[in-house]
């Protein structure tokens, strides 16, 4: 793998735009993985990070947190124009990275756009794609993954270009193999919480449960319940049923306290696997950074195994585990044909440096294709429908009132007509899938 280089192999200016916390957390790594010069700011939205959340997410990567400014959009894209950057990097979510790709993409010169995924994407989805489409070259982190976005861009009939890189938390420990088995370093046992998943609010009070009784089962050592947002702080998905406030209610129920060695920790992953003896999750990215630097990990089936738990990645890998394996502490290392096709393949196959040199050679050259938008029915009061409600406060007051005016009973009439032409099945498969249990 060669090192991206412009023009007599000068460095590469990159900036990248994150705005949560999880992308922030990405971005700041993937840069800190390139040998370029690079800027990171943070896009003003309601999930923002919170000053610790930045602070957390930037933590063991090149970038500080006093470097990381947050700017609204309309200074992005200015700051972008200023700075003439070889290429992009937009780290967001997606209705917010089809409005960033949109405006960057009309800048002339116009960067290099790149994108990608902030984690563990499997299954790759539609919409990922449908999103970033205005991107030159989209991230993701396996082979597997790469073969899964590949064969969904073919089918929706139209190529492409996706670069492999190893996840940059796959980064913290040594390749795969016995260094990276070499066993825990702590006591604590580590749960990486989910916003969304599991989703139901019964399953999530399910979940309080097992970690409370994890706790009881030996009071001598720690349960430490992994949060990435506490008090009124955002995060990437917002969390419906907070699970540390389950785990409070749950007690309360039974008519106790939440026991002592039963914590809360909104630190750094970093800093709650330096003292994990082993990490449980349903699904989180949180998982590739325990494989990584040795520690043992359990991904809880206790609620299924399937494409909306975002756990079938692990099929195969025998990490899979229950509830009661969570309670007794059995964690697990990945099999040796898993790590591979799934974020531990080895360095030289990583493409990043190289598609990334590629495309900004072209534009270097003024070769680079342009990257139209998808058609949009509603012509230009669509496009700032869809750009108010990805950046709020990104238009004038009198423009906000007309096109939420507009918007809000057009969208409605689309989601209607939509669910009516549906079949009566999946209806209502969709409706039981939405559904919750009563508190």
């Amino acid at each position: 793998m060669r090192e991206p280089g412009g023009q007599g192999g000068r460095r590469l200016r990159l900036v990248a735009i994150a705005d949560s916390d999880s992308y922030l957390k990405w971005a700041a790594a993937t840069l800190s993985a390139l040998p370029a010069d690079a800027e990171l700011v943070v896009v003003d939205t309601p999930v923002r990070p919170s000053p610790g959340q930045l602070a957390a997410a930037v933590q063991g990567s090149a970038i500080t947190a006093e470097a990381v400014r947050v700017l609204a959009l309309a200074d992005v894209v200015a700051r972008v124009a200023s700075v003439r950057p070889d290429a992009v990097l937009v780290a967001t979510r997606g209705p917010q990275a089809r409005v960033l790709l949109r405006e960057l993409a009309r800048l002339d010169p116009r960067p290099a756009l790149v994108t990608g995924l902030p984690g563990i994407s499997i299954p790759a989805t539609s919409k990922a794609l449908f999103f970033r489409h205005q991107a030159d070259l989209l991230i993701v982190h396996s082979h597997r993954e790469v073969r899964e976005f590949r064969a969904l861009a073919a089918e929706g009939g139209a190529a492409r270009p996706i670069a492999l890189a190893t996840l940059p938390f796959a980064r913290a420990g040594a390749p795969p193999g016995e260094e990276v088995l070499r066993g825990p370093r702590g006591r604590d046992l580590v749960f990486a919480v989910q916003s969304r998943v599991p989703a139901d609010l019964g399953e999530r009070r399910h979940l309080a449960r097992i970690l409370l009784e994890a706790a009881d089962a030996d009071a001598a050592r720690r349960v430490v319940v992994k949060v990435r947002a506490v008090g009124r702080e955002r995060q990437t998905h917002d969390e419906r049923h907070p699970l540390p406030t389950l785990i409070a209610r749950e007690a309360a129920r039974a008519g106790r306290e939440v026991p002592p060695n039963l914590v809360v920790s909104n630190a750094s992953m970093g800093a709650a696997l330096e003292t994990a003896q082993g990490l449980a999750t349903v699904s989180s990215t949180a998982a590739i950074e325990a494989i990584a630097r040795g520690v043992p990990v359990l991904a809880l089936d206790t609620f299924g195994v399937s494409d909306a738990l975002i756990n079938t990645v692990f099929e195969g890998s025998g990490l899979l585990g229950s509830g009661d394996d969570l309670v007794k502490r059995r964690f697990r290392h990945p099999s040796a044909e898993w790590l591979h096709d799934n974020y531990f393949h080895a360095s030289e196959d990583d493409e990043l440096a190289d598609r990334l040199g590629q495309v900004c050679e072209a534009r270097r050259r003024g070769e680079l294709a342009p990257r139209d938008g998808l058609p949009v029915v509603g012509g230009e009061l669509r496009l700032r429908w869809q750009r108010l409600r990805a950046f709020p406060g990104s238009e004038r007051a009198p423009v906000r009132v007309l096109v939420a005016a507009i918007g809000h009973p057009s969208r409605a009439a689309v989601r209607l007509a939509r669910w009516i032409s549906r079949p009566l099945r999946m209806r209502t498969a969709a409706d039981r899938a939405t559904g919750s249990y009563a508190p």
